[in-house]
C-alpha cells in the first residue's frame, strides 16, 4: 500500500468529548496541542542578579518548549506549527530580539553564555525542520501543498528571510542555503515578493541619507516639498541621533550582504532595480558625511566614538562586498562556469556596471583595494578575444585616476578595510556542518569582524584640553609627574581611564616603563616671538626701528610744514630750465662739412659702398617740383625754444617779420568767437542729419503737410494722406504703441475712462 503524503493522510481517533471514532485530515486545528509559547527578551547589559536569573528562568521555557516541539512526530508538529500562533510570535520575538555577530559583545556570567547558545541552537533546528517537506519516505508533504502551507500561513516572510541569513549565515552557511533554496523553490511566489521588497530595501538607504541632511541626484530622487525643514547634518546630529544611524545602517548592510552571500539567486532581482548604482551613490554621499562627523567628535566619550567607528567600518566593507556578490554573480561566474555558450551579454553587463560607477572615486578605491578591478578585466580579456578595449582601457584609467593623490595601501592607524574574503566561505572560528552535526555554531564565540576595528579616530588634544586631562589623572595619582602623565596619554590615545587603569595595574607599555614617574613636563618655548616674528609693508623701511639702529631723524616731520608757498617755490625753482639750456644750446651748432681727421680717411673709404648710389643715379628727385634749387638747398636757421631764451631775446627779427606778414591777414580774418551761435549750431545738426537720412533713403515727410491749412477752410488731399499715414506710422519711433498700450489698459479697466 502506497505511502500518503501528510496533505491526503485521514487519522482515526477517538474523540476527546463524545468518546465515539471519528476521522480528521491529518492537519486539523483540534490535533494541536494546548501549549503556550513565551516570548523571547535579549540578555540583560546590567549584570543584576534579578534580571540574569529573569532572563534564564525565560529562557530554560523557550527551549523546553522547542525541544517538546521537534521531538513531535510529523503530524503533530505540523499541526503545532501551523495552528500554534503563539509558536509563530516566540520565534518572531527572537529573530527581531537576538543579539546580532556586529553587536558589543556583554560579558556576560557563564551560565547565561551557555544558555543563549542552547536556545539559538533550538531556533535554528526548528526552522530547519519547517522548510523541511521531506523528513523519511513515509513522512513527506506534497511539494506544491508545502509551499502553499508556508506562503498561506506566513511560516516564513522575505524579513524572517533575512533575520536568519544575518543570525546564521555565518557558521552555517551550507545548511541555511539549501533550506531557502527550497523554500523558494518549492514556491515561486518568494521571488515576487523580493521583487517587491528591493523597493523598500533602496527607500532605507533614501531615509538614512534624509536623516543625515544629504539628498540623491539621480533619476530616482523626490524632489523637495516646500514645507520640508532642512534636516542637521550629522556634524551637527546629537551624539544618540548619530549612534541609531549608524547602527541602523549597520543592521540593515550586514542583513543585506549575510542574504545575499548565503542565497546568491537573489542577485538578478536586485539588479534589476539597478540596485548597484544605488548603493554606489549611496555609498559616497553617506560614508564620508558620517566619518567625518564621527572624527569632529572630540568632546564625547572615546568609548563609544571607537563602536561607532568600528560599526561605520563593518558597513563600509559589507557594502563593498554587496557589490562584489553582485558583479560576481551576475557577470563573473557564468563566464567562469562556462555554463553559456554566448558570454557576450554577461561581459557587457560587467562594463555596463563599472561604466555607471566610474565617477564615484571613494567607492573604486576601497573596492579596488579589496577587489582588484584589474584581475576581472585581465578574466574578461582571456575569456573573450571581442572585448572592447577601448572600454575596458577607459575602465582601468577611471580605476588608476581614483588612487591620483592616495596611498595604495594606507597606514595602520586609519580605517582600512581588511583583507577580501571569498563570499560564500565560512569563519574559521565558525563550527562547520561536519564537526557539529546540526550545523550549527555559536554566534557568542565569533570574534567581531569589521573593516579597521581597532582603528578609532585619532583625536588630537591640545592646548587647554589636554591640560585638563593631565590635571584627571594627576589629581587621583599626585605623586606622577605631568611629563610622565603626558607621555602616558599620548601612549593611550588619550584615554584617562585607560591611563589610570594601567598605572594601577602596572600594565604599562615597556615605552613607559623605562621613563622616571616624576618627569616634569617641559616648557615648549614659543618658537615665534612678536618682535622678531613681524612682519607688514614698513618692514626694513627707513623707519623700522626693530631693523636698524640708527634713524635719519632729519627726515622726520612733526606737524604741518612751514613751507606754505609750495606751488610758488616750485615755479621758481629753474634748476631743471637750465640743465636743459646747456642740452638745447649743442642743437644750434650745425656743421655742413666734417673734416676729416688724420688717420680717419682709410676707415671711411673701407666702410663705404656705392651700389645705393649706383641704384638711385638715375632717379630724378625733386626735378619737377616748382620749389627753387635754393630751398631744397637751404636749411632753416635753428630756433631755439622761447622758454630756453635768456631775457631779452624772446623776440628776434625773423619773429618780427612773420608778426607784420600775419598782421593783415589777422584782420582780414573772421574773430573766432568763444561761444558760437545756437541757431547756426542747429542749422549745421539738421544738415547733417538730412545729409545721413538722404544716404540712408529715407524719404523726409514734408510737416507743412502734415500742419496743413487753416482750420475751417478744408484740407489737400496730401495733408490728409500725409495725416493718416503719420498717425498709422507713429509708434515706430519714440513712445512705442502709445495708443493701443492705452487702449488695451483701459478695455480692462486699468484706466478709469
Amino acid at each position: 500500500m502506497p505511502v500518503l503524503p501528510l496533505d491526503e493522510l485521514q487519522l482515526t481517533e477517538t474523540d476527546p468529548k463524545t468518546g465515539k471514532l471519528r476521522t480528521l485530515p491529518a492537519l486539523h486545528p483540534e490535533r494541536k496541542a494546548d501549549q503556550s509559547f513565551v516570548l523571547y527578551r535579549p540578555p540583560p547589559k546590567v549584570r543584576d542578579p534579578a534580571l540574569v536569573e529573569e532572563f534564564l528562568e525565560r529562557a530554560k521555557f523557550i527551549a523546553d518548549d522547542l525541544n517538546w516541539l521537534l521531538a513531535l512526530p510529523h503530524d503533530k508538529f505540523w499541526c503545532q506549527v501551523i495552528f500554534d500562533e503563539t509558536l509563530q510570535k516566540c520565534l518572531d520575538s527572537y529573530l527581531n530580539h537576538a543579539p546580532r555577530k556586529f553587536d558589543t559583545s556583554l560579558d556576560f556570567p557563564p551560565e547565561v553564555n551557555d544558555m543563549q547558545k542552547c536556545l539559538h541552537r533550538c531556533i535554528f533546528l526548528t526552522f530547519l525542520r519547517m522548510s523541511t517537506h521531506k523528513e523519511s519516505k513515509d513522512h513527506f508533504i506534497t511539494p506544491s501543498v508545502f509551499g502553499e502551507i508556508l506562503y498561506n500561513n506566513f511560516l516564513f516572510d522575505i524579513p524572517k528571510i533575512l533575520d536568519l541569513c544575518a543570525l546564521y549565515g555565518k557558521g552555517n552557511g551550507s545548511l541555511l542555503q539549501k533550506m531557502i533554496e527550497n523554500i523558494f523553490t518549492q514556491q515561486p511566489s518568494y521571488f515576487s515578493d523580493l521583487n517587491e521588497t528591493v523597493p523598500t530595501i533602496l527607500q532605507v538607504l533614501s531615509n538614512v541619507l534624509q536623516e543625515c541632511g544629504l539628498r540623491c541626484d539621480g533619476p530616482s530622487a523626490a524632489p523637495q516639498k516646500l514645507e520640508e525643514r532642512a534636516r542637521v547634518t550629522p556634524s551637527a546630529m546629537p551624539l544618540q541621533a548619530l549612534t541609531d544611524v549608524v547602527l541602523y545602517l549597520c543592521d540593515t548592510c550586514t542583513t543585506l550582504w549575510a542574504f545575499l552571500d548565503v542565497f546568491p539567486l537573489a542577485c538578478q532581482t536586485f539588479q534589476s532595480h539597478d540596485f548597484c548604482s544605488r548603493l554606489v551613490s549611496f555609498y559616497e554621499l553617506a560614508v564620508p558625511e558620517l566619518e567625518s562627523a564621527i572624527k569632529k567628535r572630540t568632546c564625547e566619550e572615546q568609548s563609544v566614538l571607537a563602536d561607532l567607528w568600528r560599526r561605520l567600518s563593518h558597513s563600509r566593507r559589507k557594502m563593498v562586498e554587496i557589490f562584489h556578490i553582485l558583479v560576481n554573480r551576475l557577470c563573473l561566474q557564468p563566464i567562469l562556469e562556462n555554463s553559456y555558450e554566448n558570454i557576450q551579454p554577461f561581459i557587457e553587463e560587467f562594463l555596463q556596471i563599472f561604466t555607471s560607477v566610474l565617477q564615484e572615486r571613494r567607492f573604486l578605491r576601497d573596492y579596488d583595494e579589496l577587489f582588484p578591478v584589474a584581475d576581472d578585466v585581465s578574466l574578461l580579456q582571456q575569456a573573450s578575444a571581442a572585448l572592447d578595449d577601448t572600454r575596458t582601457a577607459y575602465i582601468l584609467q577611471a580605476v588608476a585616476s581614483a588612487w591620483e593623490g592616495v596611498e595604495r595601501r594606507k597606514a595602520a592607524g586609519v580605517s582600512t578595510l581588511p583583507p577580501p574574503t571569498a563570499p560564500g566561505s565560512t569563519s574559521a572560528e565558525g563550527v562547520s556542518a561536519a564537526e557539529d552535526p546540526a550545523g550549527l555554531a555559536s554566534t557568542d564565540s565569533e570574534e567581531y569582524e569589521c573593516a579597521g576595528a581597532a582603528a578609532a579616530p585619532a583625536a588630537h588634544v591640545s592646548g587647554v584640553e589636554l591640560d585638563s586631562l593631565i590635571s584627571q589623572v594627576n589629581d587621583l595619582l599626585p605623586d606622577l609627574g605631568q611629563g610622565f602623565i603626558l607621555a602616558c596619554l599620548r601612549e593611550h590615545g588619550y584615554s584617562v581611564e585607560q591611563v589610570i587603569h594601567n598605572i594601577l595595574e602596572d600594565k604599562l607599555a615597556p615605552s613607559l616603563r623605562d621613563l622616571e614617574r616624576t618627569m616634569p613636563r617641559q616648557a615648549k618655548p614659543d618658537p615665534t616671538p612678536l618682535v622678531t616674528s613681524r612682519c607688514n609693508v614698513f618692514q626694513d623701511d627707513e623707519f623700522d626701528v626693530f631693523s636698524r639702529d640708527a634713524v635719519d631723524m632729519s627726515r622726520v616731520q612733526k606737524g604741518r610744514r612751514k613751507d606754505k608757498e609750495t606751488t610758488r617755490s616750485l615755479l621758481n625753482d629753474k634748476r631743471l630750465v637750465a640743465e636743459q639750456r646747456e642740452r638745447y644750446s649743442q642743437y644750434s651748432v650745425v656743421v655742413d662739412e666734417v673734416p676729416e681727421q688724420e688717420g680717419e680717411a682709410p676707415f671711411y673709404r673701407a666702410d663705404y659702398e656705392d651700389e645705393y648710389d649706383d641704384t638711385y643715379d638715375g632717379n630724378q628727385v625733386g626735378a619737377n617740383d616748382a620749389d627753387s634749387d635754393d630751398e631744397l638747398i637751404s636749411r632753416r636757421p635753428f630756433t631755439i625754444p622761447q622758454v630756453l631764451r635768456p631775457k631779452g631775446q624772446e623776440e628776434g627779427p625773423e619773429e618780427e617779420e612773420e608778426e607784420e606778414l600775419e598782421e593783415p591777414e589777422k584782420e582780414t580774418a573772421k574773430q573766432d568767437h568763444f561761444v558760437q551761435d545756437p541757431a547756426v549750431l542747429r542749422e549745421r545738426a539738421e544738415a547733417r542729419r538730412m545729409t545721413y537720412l538722404a544716404r540712408k533713403g529715407y524719404k523726409h515727410d514734408s510737416a507743412t503737410a502734415v500742419v496743413g491749412s487753416t482750420k475751417g477752410h478744408g484740407q489737400s488731399r496730401e495733408t490728409v494722406q500725409d495725416r493718416r499715414k503719420k498717425e498709422a506710422n507713429k509708434g515706430a519711433r519714440a513712445n512705442h504703441n502709445r495708443r493701443t498700450m492705452a487702449d488695451r489698459k483701459r478695455n480692462k479697466g486699468m484706466i478709469p475712462s
